[in-house]
């Protein structure tokens, strides 16, 4: 039999048992995408239009219903909750143009350009210039060049940013009212418009599709003016435009932490990249109740990977792929009522994740000390 270990020697054995089974992230998984895609069940992949209009249906009578009762009480003890519930709506919309955009709505592409144009244009966002940008962060994402957006400035891009331009880009509320600056403007270190159709963001084929978004992005805007002109600024205000502000705010909110909020995310450049590698670094997030609401976009991993799995196949398409994802899955922190714990993640987030190195091609963010008050500056696990 062998001798019983002292304390000592039994903390020493489980500290080595800890340190091998320590977990490093930025290392090549153990398995291949196929492996997570063979995991999904089949049924899970097909569109199915006629549940897919039944999501939009269901959403356009909600913001029509809710904007009829708002303005026939027109009380200014429920415009607050009409702004909060109708922005949630506004941006429920968007998900489902944004499924257009993948193509995962339906197997039509007509259906899918009619459908993605009517509700982006609706919450003035440019259907064609987003879906094409959005398709190339989809193809790089992880990768600090090539992604499109909400990726890390580099440290020499950001020592060139005005102190109150940063002050500004890691400030609430500031960060969630950025969509409408990157359409027109991108992110800092990158030009170009989404508005625009000789912008470097499109082909020259995808000239055509920029002008038709772009146009009736502009004529949305006629029909508010218009109709601010006839029934006056203020009830267009409180009907629409700030349920709008809303929406962005709620855009900006999820799609950020997406893709920040974990310590242990890298960011690929070169050949470390690869497409199932940049996917990891996506988080999921729990909403509660409202991840019914604007159709589990919290899943986001799997989303990723496959952008084709229609919404209503998301969650069920996560469960089966996890086993094979294993530590590779952060499991989202379960939600309140309310979603109020990833405040303090985006508020902790803008506090830390300020840049990444100009050099190595596995890296994670750094702080500037200036804006978060503290002596940690960086991390050690960069390659």
């Amino acid at each position: 039999m062998a001798p019983a270990m002292r304390p000592e020697q039994e903390a020493s054995c489980k500290a080595t048992e800890d340190h091998r089974s320590e977990f490093d992230a930025a290392k090549p998984p153990p398995f291949r995408i196929g492996d997570v895609r063979a995991a999904v069940p089949a049924h899970c992949w097909p569109q199915e239009p006629p549940a897919s209009l039944s999501y939009v249906a269901r959403d356009v009578a909600v913001v029509a219903a809710l904007a009829a009762a708002a303005w026939r009480a027109d009380s200014w003890a429920l415009w607050p909750l009409y702004w909060a519930v109708q922005g949630t709506m506004f941006w429920a919309l968007f998900v489902l143009g944004h499924d257009c955009g993948h193509g995962s709505f339906s197997d039509s592409g007509t259906l899918n350009s009619v459908v993605g144009h009517l509700l982006h244009t609706f919450i003035l966002v440019p259907y064609n210039g987003w879906r094409i940008s959005h398709r190339t962060h989809h193809q790089n994402h992880g990768h600090i060049d090539r992604d499109e957006s909400w990726h890390p400035i580099t440290e020499k891009v950001y020592q060139k940013l005005e102190p109150r331009t940063k002050t500004l880009r890691f400030s609430v509320p500031f960060p969630l009212l950025a969509f409408p600056v990157y359409l027109w403007y991108r992110s800092p270190g990158k030009e170009g418009s989404h508005f625009n159709p000789s912008s470097d963001l499109f082909t020259p084929k995808e000239r055509r599709d920029v002008i038709i978004s772009t146009t009736c992005w502009f004529t949305m805007i006629a029909l508010l003016i218009g109709m601010a002109c006839v029934f006056g600024l203020v009830p267009v205000l409180k009907l629409y435009g700030v349920p709008y502000i809303v929406n962005v705010m709620w855009l900006d909110l999820v799609t950020y932490l997406h893709h920040h909020g974990h310590q242990d995310l890298p960011w690929y450049r070169g050949e470390e990249w690869s497409y199932l590698r940049g996917g990891l670094t996506t988080v999921d997030r729990d909403y509660g109740w409202i991840n019914n609401i604007h159709h589990d976009i919290g899943t986001h991993v799997i989303h990723h990977l496959f952008p084709q799995i229609p919404h209503y196949h998301l969650v069920e398409a996560t469960k089966a792929a996890r086993p094979v994802l294993g530590r590779y899955y952060r499991e989202p922190e379960k939600s309140g009522p309310l979603p109020m714990h990833l405040i303090t993640v985006l508020l902790k987030s803008l506090r830390v994740d300020h840049f990444v190195s100009d050099v190595g091609d596995v890296v994670f963010y750094q702080t500037d000390p200036s804006l978060s008050g503290d002596k940690w500056t960086g991390t050690d696990k960069q390659k």
